[in-house]
């Protein structure tokens, strides 16, 4: 039968049977079709095909990966430049702790350039796990923002903040 061949080639060709055309003399034939009743005789050539649906589906499937890798890649990108960011905001927060007073203009700077990156996540059209680690980014970005405004605040009025600050008023 040619189903029992399809099974047999499929080992040898890796493509499955529902992916497989056998012709013989110009015609396609079905799985329950027993080749001897069709004038299969020995040494007689039989021509495999990869069926064109099975070619689409893989082509899908491949520009689909591809989609995926060029998504997790450009979000890797981004999130290189906030780690970059991510050092100067820590280096802010370091400062305001440590009670040294710093422009707002440094603030706005980092919240700006996390913005920018935050566009660029926005952007990336991503599928499956591409867009997993894209989600995941926007959080990371939102968090440093947040982190940005509020030291911001902090800063603009250091007092207010700090639990353990202590006034000192001296007399002359």
């Amino acid at each position: 039968m040619t189903g029992d061949i399809k099974n047999a080639l499929a080992q040898k060709t890796g493509l499955e049977p529902k992916e497989q055309r056998l012709m013989f003399r110009g015609k396609e034939k079905e799985d329950e079709e027993h080749l001897h009743m069709a004038g299969v005789k020995d040494r007689s050539k039989l021509l495999l095909l990869e069926d064109t649906a099975s070619k689409v589906r893989k082509l899908e499937e491949m520009r689909k990966s591809d989609q995926i890798t060029k998504a997790s890649e450009a979000v890797a990108e981004v999130r290189a430049e906030v780690d970059k960011i991510s050092e100067r905001v820590a280096a802010l927060e370091v400062a305001v702790d440590g009670g040294t007073k710093v422009e707002e203009k440094e603030f706005l700077v980092s919240i700006e350039l996390l913005m920018k990156q935050l566009l660029k996540l926005d952007s990336i059209e991503a599928e499956g796990e591409a867009k997993l680690q894209r989600k995941a980014e926007v959080r990371r970005v939102q968090n440093f923002v947040e982190k940005l405004d509020n030291l911001k605040a902090r800063n603009s009025n250091p007092h207010s903040n700090s639990s353990n600050s202590v006034s000192v008023t001296t007399k002359l």
